[in-house]
């Protein structure tokens, strides 16, 4: 579905940024209930969404926490519990995992690997990291300079790289 015509609020995007941007002075229950104020929801389903978005990603203990009394992984997942009450159409990731160690990289990455096949939502991963980017993608989008350089599935970008760039990227050039 093309939105270049639709208003951004009506657009069904999802976003998950590198920063968190959770509302500190909100419980984790508080800022995943915010994201569904427009939509107006009844209380049962809005409870309904909350609690299997706090199931699927580990957030039960949680709810009645604030952002401060969390660790960046749980911040994380907080602002993907977020995005994903609402139900969107699209997810955006931008660089979500940039600001987390490496431990918990690789377990947020599984996180959304699996919820992206839970959900089977369209998902849009902008990343620097080979690993996240050929672990997770279906199709990679390779750019260099705003540039497309190369379009692929991880296999074929890895085994067929079209040029130095691409080859540089995805693992050392032979």
């Amino acid at each position: 579905r093309v939105v270049n015509d639709v208003a951004p609020k009506d657009r069904q995007i999802a976003m998950v940024f590198q920063n968190y941007a959770l509302y500190p002075h909100m419980t984790v229950r508080q800022n995943m209930e915010f994201a569904l104020k427009p939509q107006r929801l009844p209380g049962s389903e809005l409870s309904s969404r909350i609690a299997e978005a706090a199931r699927i990603l580990g957030l039960e203990p949680l709810l009645e926490r604030k952002p401060a009394q969390l660790s960046g992984g749980q911040r994380q997942r907080v602002a993907m519990a977020r995005a994903m009450v609402r139900t969107p159409k699209v997810f955006l990731f931008d660089e979500p995992l940039s600001n987390l160690d490496a431990k918990l990289r690789t377990q947020v990455r599984v996180e959304i690997a699996k919820l992206h096949k839970r959900l089977g939502t369209t998902v849009l991963y902008v990343t620097h990291d080979q690993v996240e980017a050929m672990t997770l993608a279906d199709k990679i989008v390779i750019m260099k300079d705003g540039h497309i350089e190369q379009v692929g599935s991880p296999e074929d970008v890895f085994a067929k790289p079209r040029n130095l760039f691409v080859a540089t990227f995805i693992g050392s050039p032979g």
